[in-house]
């Protein structure tokens, strides 16, 4: 079949010329289209719920909300795990899928069983489900900065809410704008319990009233002088003063307004999030969520350039300045692969020059080189395979061999040509154009068969990257990808448009033998006298190898273990852990003053510090967990010398603060890290158990333990159970006395004590919350708490105190469940890139020094749990693949003695691999990969050798 394409081809050249001009326009046309990003987006299909439940905390949220979603979504088709985070005010649930399963066809199941939940929740309760989005969508992050100090907090806050954030959300391919840090304007109505009491209102019924006194209606049409006039009764609150004079009873024929009952006044709503840029203080930012699937280069360049269009829109003073923008990286990184796939083709196309010794001949190689990597973008763009350091980093890995399979042809059609041509000078003759033609298409035809054999072994070689599951199979399958489709277009144009050229330019009278040529004959002068003395001293030479062998492969067992090494992303991610039940004014403080320091370093473009979360159900940090965005300048601007590993350290030694337990990461990399296992480090332990405060205690002798453990630079164990609650226990028995039930002594905590959203005010494009709750000195300790009025049936009113028991204890700040089990994490920070190696000693110390009660349990987890598993199935992988790959060579040379001629030299090769070791070079999937690689080529190289021996 090769040999009738060969010919094929060969009679219809002007078609092949075409067909190869149509693949050069339909790989431009796909390069310009196919999505750009720093990374593969390797993050899980996952489907987020967010509840909101104002004003609850945690183990109320957890018992009535996250526990019955997450029951219901465990029995969901294709659902691989279920997680939960339960948190003040907020409620999330992480559905994860298989591998496989469409994001949208996620969605709709996580819907549909949401619909089983109908009458189990709170009233007042919705669930909704996050933006089709992933972790490592925030793609650009921005502030809103006053610089003319116009406006305040609570006015940029709107800015942001009611213009900016609608006007990017328009971009194509954003799924969302979230919100964070500055104010909600509130319109609060502060109630006197007292004046209550004197005019015998109770708050219920000043609630009712104001939610009574917000509405607008409409009373159909109207027709007057021959027009229609549509009929609207005009109500919404639009300022204080209307809610201070709405009517909430009569008192002696004279109206009791609001105002009369306390002060109504504008105030900020309850805070989950703050953000800081520079150290120069609080400040409004947004956060671009790029939609799953996009293009995040465009996504980015959108909302920049629709921020240009809104700049002018803007008040005087305001501008919006990048707190992050994942561009920088995208462009660095693809520029980066771009100019080394320049390089190596221009070095490959020299070295193809200088061997071969005559230029038409090494044009074809050269000719078909770009062809190639052109044509891969085409299945690439319809596979959605994203351009990105991975797939293309497999296009350059296989620039040298997408050249083999037509040196190979060329080769041996230069050879058999010169050598006819010589024989012909010997003999006085001349060839003639047939025979030449002739001689070239049997020497192409000749190595046809070693082709379909070399792409045979190549796509199986590849096999145990396409086998790789979950995180690491799509980290690293885009690479095999793009690799294996380069070298099967390759070889395509091997066998189509390579017998063409080779037709076409292969011509001269007077071609220069191998013999003759001085490249070849120098190395040959170099290489061919050691030849002859390892098969002289053949004992001898197998003896040395052995040695070698025995030597080197010990290393083996120093190797050290990574996922992955580190991309440096241009910027740093500052996360410190702060202890539960901090204020947010104390930790805004502290954000500031940690970013000011920060600032300081030469290095640094910009900090964009924040703490807690915005309003996405994507962020689901607590408020005791600092995210500072560090953008530093390029390194050609740093001082000689300083790596970015010293420039962590250095600022870490100035970071640190009593209470706060440090970590380093980098945005992407944290992003993927949170989502994939919810661990915000590299390396990270989870403790499961039936109890909180157990798990509290077990995570608090974890972090003693590992502190002193070589390798470690923090530990810091969840406080899950160390959050502080004022606890009203109602007194049924007293309740009962004065009539009053459970839900009329609460609503005094809900609404009078905690204040409650009655209403949304509508002002124009523009809603804002109402609140009522009693004034702050009527809640402001225990003994004020106690004294909280409350109406019973009978008309009168007691203190809370009567019916009541108000005290202190300590309770959950925060709840976490992993497939219905209690959860908590402990982040390791660490100083050393040898993850394998160092959950090997901490795992020896915790078998040495932890005892774990019944029922709870502990398992590592983080970046290190993908460099365990892929390690594990590539145990068994690779010995089938060899296997395979001997099979294959046995077919092709039919000798078992020649296929394993070709194995097991392998091993000398591999351990050139293990020499580094001393050095520090880790285990990391891509460098099994680089040895892997090694195997397969010499056994291609030797193949390809054995079929052009004369």
């Amino acid at each position: 079949m090769i040999e009738r394409t060969i010919d094929w081809c060969n009679a219809n050249r002007f078609l092949v010329l075409i067909g190869a001009a149509a693949l050069v326009f339909g790989g431009i046309w796909s390069l310009n289209l196919i999505p750009l990003d720093a990374l593969p987006d390797i993050s899980d299909v996952q489907v987020i719920v967010h509840t909101e439940w104002m004003g609850q905390p945690p183990n109320i949220i957890e018992d009535q909300v996250t526990y019955p979603i997450v029951t219901a979504m465990l029995a969901a088709p294709h659902v691989k795990a279920v997680r939960a985070q339960t948190m003040f005010n907020d409620s999330y649930v992480f559905v994860v899928f298989e591998d496989g399963t469409g994001i949208y066809w996620a969605r709709s199941r996580v819907l549909e069983y949401m619909q089983q939940l109908q009458g189990q929740l709170p009233a007042g309760v919705h669930p909704v489900i996050g933006p089709d989005a992933t972790g490592a969508g925030w793609v650009y992050e921005y502030l809103l900065i006053d610089r003319g100090h116009n406006l305040n907090l609570a006015d940029l806050r709107s800015l942001q809410d009611w213009q900016v954030r609608y006007a990017l959300e328009t971009v194509p391919g954003v799924a969302e704008v979230a919100t964070i840090g500055g104010f909600v304007r509130q319109y609060q109505v502060k109630l006197d319990p007292n004046r209550l009491l004197a005019l015998h209102i109770s708050l219920q019924t000043v609630i009712d009233r104001i939610r009574a006194g917000n509405n607008e209606v409409g009373g159909r049409v109207l027709e007057m002088t021959g027009a229609d006039y549509l009929v609207r009764g005009v109500g919404y609150i639009r300022s204080l003063a209307d809610i201070e004079k709405i009517s909430v009873a009569t008192m002696n024929g004279t109206p009791v307004l609001v105002r009369d009952l306390g002060v109504v006044s504008y105030g900020p709503d309850l805070r989950e999030g703050v953000s800081e840029w520079n150290g120069e203080g609080e400040a409004v930012g947004g956060i671009v969520v790029m939609r799953y699937g996009q293009n995040a280069l465009n996504v980015i360049k959108g909302v920049k350039a629709k921020i240009g269009e809104i700049r002018r829109s803007l008040p005087r003073g305001v501008e919006i300045v990048a707190g992050y923008d994942r561009a920088g990286l995208i462009e660095a990184s693809i520029d980066t692969l771009k100019r080394d796939l320049f390089e190596e083709a221009i070095i490959v196309s020299l070295v193809i020059i200088v061997f071969l010794f005559h230029l038409r001949s090494a044009l074809i190689p050269i000719l078909t080189l770009p062809l190639a990597v052109l044509a891969t973008f085409i299945p690439m763009y319809y596979f959605q395979v994203s351009s990105n350091i991975m797939s293309l980093g497999g296009l350059a890995l296989a620039v040298g061999v997408l050249v083999d399979a037509s040196i190979v042809m060329v080769e041996n059609g230069y050879r058999r040509l010169s050598h006819r041509q010589h024989e012909a000078r010997l003999a006085g003759d001349r060839i003639a154009e047939p025979e030449r033609q002739r001689l070239l298409l049997e020497a192409a035809r000749q190595v046809g068969r070693p082709l379909f054999f070399s792409l045979l072994i190549i796509v199986v070689s590849f096999l145990p990257v396409f086998l790789l599951e979950s995180q690491e199979g799509r980290m690293f399958r885009p690479l095999a990808d793009t690799k294996t489709l380069a070298i099967t277009f390759s070889s395509i144009l091997a066998i189509t448009i390579v017998p063409v050229l080779m037709v076409l330019l292969i011509r001269g009278r007077r071609l220069r033998p191998e013999e003759a040529n001085p490249v070849s004959r120098f190395f040959q002068a170099l290489y061919l006298p050691i030849i002859r003395r390892c098969l002289r001293h053949r004992w001898l030479t197998i003896a040395a190898n052995l040695i070698f062998l025995a030597v080197t492969l010990p290393l083996a067992f120093k190797l050290g273990s990574q996922f992955m090494p580190p991309l440096f992303e241009g910027s740093a991610l500052f996360m410190p852990t702060a202890l539960p039940g901090i204020s947010i004014a104390s930790a805004g403080d502290l954000l500031q003053k940690q970013d000011q320091i920060i600032r300081q370093f030469p290095e640094v473009e910009s900090v964009f510090g924040t703490i807690g979360r915005s309003n996405s159900a994507t962020d689901n940090a607590p408020l005791d967990m600092y995210d500072t965005t560090i953008m530093l300048k390029p390194r050609e601007q740093w001082p000689p010398g300083l790596t970015y590993e010293n420039l962590i350290s250095q600022m870490d030694a100035k970071l640190h603060f009593p209470g706060l337990s440090n970590s380093w990461t980098m945005p992407v990399e944290n992003r993927l890290d949170m989502e994939l296992t919810g661990i915000k480090t590299p390396v990270g332990i989870k403790v499961q158990g039936p109890n909180l405060d157990e798990i509290q205690r077990i995570g608090a002798e974890i972090e003693e333990i590992l502190t002193p453990v070589e390798g470690t630079r923090a530990v810091f164990a969840e406080r899950v159970s160390q959050g502080f609650y004022v606890n009203v226990v109602v007194d049924r028995d007293a309740a009962a006395r004065y009539g009053l039930t459970i839900d009329d002594v609460q609503l005094a905590i809900s609404s009078g004590i905690g204040g409650e959203d009655i209403a949304t005010t509508i002002q124009g494009r523009e809603r804002y919350p109402i609140n009522v709750r009693y004034l702050q000195d009527y809640r402001s300790d225990l003994d004020a708490l106690r004294a909280v009025l409350i109406m019973t049936p009978a008309g009168a009113q007691i203190p809370l105190g009567e019916v009541a028991k108000v005290d202190l204890s300590p309770g959950p700040s925060m709840i976490r469940d992993e497939d219905g089990r209690l959860t908590g994490y402990v982040y390791v920070d660490l100083s050393t890139n040898d993850y394998g190696g160092y959950v090997g000693r901490a795992q020896r110390v915790l078998d040495h020094k932890l005892r774990l009660p019944p029922g709870y349990t502990l398992r590592w987890s983080g970046e290190y749990e993908f460099q365990l598993r892929a390690r594990k199935r590539l145990l068994y992988i690779l010995p089938i693949v060899f296997a395979v790959i001997f099979v294959l060579l046995y077919m092709l040379f039919h000798s078992a003695a020649e296929a394993a001629v070709l194995i097991f030299p392998c091993l000398y090769a591999m351990t050139g691999g293990l020499v580094p070791v001393p050095d520090g070079l880790q285990l990391q999937r891509c460098r099994m990969g680089g040895l892997y690689r090694t195997v397969r080529n010499r056994g291609r190289n030797r193949r390809r050798d054995g079929h052009l021996s004369p």
